[in-house]
């Protein structure tokens, strides 16, 4: 298939934003960027001096399958995807099975191919059955395609079990990829520990909980060699902690979600459990570090969280209301509209944090740039109308959000996955 995008404005390249040129694709590859491209038999998208910009990857989803299909499905999650501007995306190893084994990475790789619209890269657990106890065949999933190794979203209690884990993935050269949360700190606190938490009467989660284990995992990582990366960080303590680990050359990069920089405790206001997520949403010194750290480069990724439920489990009393946020068709748009609009960061960092750096860390070369040679994995972003928010018309089976109605910039018109037209 041939297909020539005209009159495009590309972000991060050599190209000046402000001139307009051609990207010819063929047979799912970025062939030639250049202006006024003719070529017999292509078919022409003229996107109207619009931004194009290389497909969003995300290092934090959830997707469900196998084991909870009626939550989310490859089909949904991979809908949702394109129309939030992601052309790549993760999946958290605690499914049901978990991907603890090479048999449960070859069924994800295999029914991503038949049904997903969006590549999918699967995390391999670090543990059978993310239990913390026994170590996977990471070997062998190595070799059946997962691009990490991940917790997923449970808790490792063992750090002599992460250290051999971390030993051992050196050799694979794989991102230990970490949920830092002491639930012996956290117990059954359901959201952040402080003032709010005690007006509304609901059980805290200290800072702490998140702080001890992002100390003792730099620790391991920097004495062990092995490449760690932590998840969804919230806390202004966390981010100081790898600001201090990376000045002494750690091998550790990090990532948050737009929640974390955009939303505080208060959201929650009368027990609004559409906020309700893990880590929990802290106060604004909390938010601010989060800030400060996109701005000075101590987070390098911001990803989704995507982390969907049924709305008969959000719609219940606070404490038994489940966690959780649909994010993908958000990230982007709220991360554009609180980061660059505000001038916090430059777009083409907000293009460096959610598609150049993911590639680099799960070393997804032929990706997260629009260069020739590359794949023709891109999207097409209308950045001078505002939209609203509205999680009805989500493609994701979790049609909720803490940021319902919100008027939000940066509306992805199209998606191309492999040279295919999708969104």
């Amino acid at each position: 298939m041939k297909t020539v995008l005209k009159n495009c404005r590309l972000v991060g390249t050599a190209q000046d934003k402000e001139t307009l040129c051609d990207i010819y694709v063929e047979n799912g590859i970025i062939e030639k960027i250049g202006q006024s491209l003719e070529l017999e038999g292509a078919k022409v998208l003229d996107v109207g001096g619009h931004m194009v910009l290389p497909g969003l990857i995300d290092m934090h989803c959830n997707i469900c399958d196998p084991g909870h299909e009626y939550i989310e499905d490859i089909a949904t999650v991979s809908r949702a995807a394109l129309r939030g501007g992601f052309t790549t995306i993760t999946c958290e190893p605690n499914t049901s099975p978990a991907i603890d084994n090479k048999t449960v990475v070859e069924y994800i790789v295999s029914k991503s191919k038949e049904n997903s619209l969006v590549n999918i890269h699967p995390y391999g657990s670090m543990s059978i059955g993310c239990e913390g106890k026994e170590m996977a065949e990471i070997g062998e999933m190595y070799d059946a395609g997962i691009v990490g190794i991940s917790d997923g979203d449970e808790f490792t209690d063992s750090a002599a079990f992460l250290r051999n884990v971390m030993v051992y993935t050196k050799m694979f050269d794989l991102p230990v990829i970490t949920h830092c949360e002491d639930r012996w700190l956290s117990g059954v606190g359901v959201m952040n520990e402080g003032y709010t938490a005690a007006c509304l009467g609901l059980t805290g989660m200290p800072r702490e909980a998140e702080e001890v284990i992002v100390a003792r995992n730099l620790i391991l990582a920097e004495r062990t060699g092995a490449r760690l990366h932590l998840a969804h960080i919230s806390t202004k303590g966390s981010v100081q902690l790898i600001r201090e680990a990376k000045g002494r050359g750690v091998p550790v990069t990090c990532e948050t979600c737009p929640h974390y920089f955009i939303l505080t405790e208060e959201a929650i206001g009368d027990y609004d459990t559409l906020a309700k997520v893990n880590p929990p949403l802290r106060t604004k010194e909390d938010v601010d570090a989060i800030l400060e750290g996109i701005a000075d480069g101590t987070i390098d990724v911001i990803a989704s969280g995507h982390s969907p439920t049924n709305m008969t489990e959000k719609e219940r009393e606070f404490d038994t209301a489940a966690y959780g946020i649909s994010s993908l068709e958000t990230a982007f748009a709220l991360s554009y509209t609180h980061l660059v609009q505000t001038g916090i960061i430059t777009l083409e960092k907000l293009i460096h944090m959610m598609s150049v750096k993911p590639a680099e860390i799960l070393k997804l070369y032929n990706k997260g740039m629009i260069l020739e040679g590359k794949d023709a994995d891109i999207i097409v972003v209308d950045f001078q109308e505002t939209h609203r928010i509205d999680p009805i018309h989500f493609a994701s089976k979790a049609k909720f959000s803490p940021f319902a109605e919100e008027e939000v910039q940066g509306k992805v018109l199209y998606t191309m996955v492999g040279g295919k037209l999708l969104h």
